[in-house]
């Protein structure tokens, strides 16, 4: 479905514009686009591929112009460009919604405008019951999608992929736990108990693949992944690393919850089950206003949503044959022996 095709990936200097980009490099894609505003990220990432393949373009998705332009001649879209870090969307929330909500907007309508095949935009499991600004700010850009999916004039495919905590990826944890323990410091925790999901960059890519190949419009894909609780992360680190730094318990962040939802029980009655994944089809009755208020199927109130603390839930020992795997494990213990 890629041979000759372009792509575009707003926010591609990013950790998973990064992944996906590396991940379809390799296929038959004639044109892979970079959208992004960091020039220095740009010029890094143009001179460590070298790769003709790649066009860089420097813009904003607040910016619904250069969207449009780097848009131009394209036939798929991953929209990966975002404010992800929770504390800095609870402070100043109208820079979520400028980036998070107009951005989206922006990509939809010249998706729509430049007759894009299929678009796929990155969502996280903070938009479940969502208490922060960040998750706030992503369930509104997954309501866009679904709602610009109904329109019956638009060819474009609109999809949504939404996944829990990426491992080392902008964002995680798992990079600060690994800094504190070289340094000697104290691991800062915010609450022992914490749960998060647990996938790998590679894993969150595969989804993205899935929802190219598998997504109708206004689909919401989710990948299954285990997860663990912040004091068997900190653990399964301290083993890797061979040290014994102490534990801080510091309390919980500004819009922080105990555990994070990748389904809401109303959306786990109406998912499709396909094994590695679930898809959530969007609500047909929706296609027009008025049959808004049909009625629909009771909810099942022994129905669960599908979150962090009633998936599978890793040990340490399954933690650490996890994180192991991971490109960035591997360079900062490869860093240790050189030192």
């Amino acid at each position: 479905m890629f041979k000759n095709k372009v792509l575009l990936i707003t926010g591609g200097t990013g950790s998973f514009g990064n992944a996906v980009l590396s991940k379809f490099l390799t296929s038959d894609f004639k044109e892979i686009r970079i959208l992004s505003r960091d020039e220095k990220k740009q010029e890094d990432m143009r001179l460590r591929l070298n790769n003709e393949k790649i066009k860089f373009y420097i813009g904003d998705v607040r910016d619904f112009d250069s969207v449009d332009s780097a848009m131009n001649g394209v036939d798929y879209v991953f929209h990966a460009a975002a404010l992800k870090q929770v504390p800095s969307c609870e402070f100043y929330p109208m820079q979520a919604v400028k980036t998070n909500i107009n951005g989206p907007d922006n990509v939809l309508r010249a998706a729509r405008k430049n007759n894009i095949k299929k678009s796929i935009f990155l969502s996280t499991d903070k938009a479940v019951y969502p208490i922060n600004a960040m998750g706030l700010s992503k369930a509104m850009m997954e309501k866009l999608v679904v709602s610009q999916s109904r329109h019956s004039d638009v060819e474009t495919i609109f999809c949504c992929t939404r996944y829990g905590n990426v491992m080392a990826s902008r964002g995680s944890v798992i990079p600060l736990f690994v800094s504190q323990i070289k340094a000697g410091k104290p691991i800062t925790i915010t609450d022992p108990n914490m749960t998060r999901f647990m996938m790998s960059l590679d894993q969150s890519v595969e989804l993205v693949e899935y929802a190219y190949s598998k997504g109708k419009s206004g689909d919401i894909f989710v990948k299954k992944a285990p997860a663990s609780t912040m004091i068997t992360l900190a653990k399964a680190l301290l083993k890797i690393f061979d040290k014994n730094n102490p534990i801080d318990i510091i309390g919980t962040r500004h819009g922080e919850k105990l555990y994070e939802s990748l389904l809401t029980r109303e959306e786990m009655q109406k998912a499709e089950d396909l094994g590695d994944y679930y898809r959530v089809p969007p609500d047909n009755r929706d296609l027009n206003y008025s049959s808004y208020f049909t009625k629909g199927e009771q909810i099942k109130l022994e129905q669960n949503d599908y979150n962090s603390h009633n998936t599978e839930r890793l040990d340490e020992d399954g933690l650490i044959e996890l994180l192991l795997k991971l490109n960035y494990i591997k360079h900062e213990l490869s860093n240790d022996e050189k030192n």
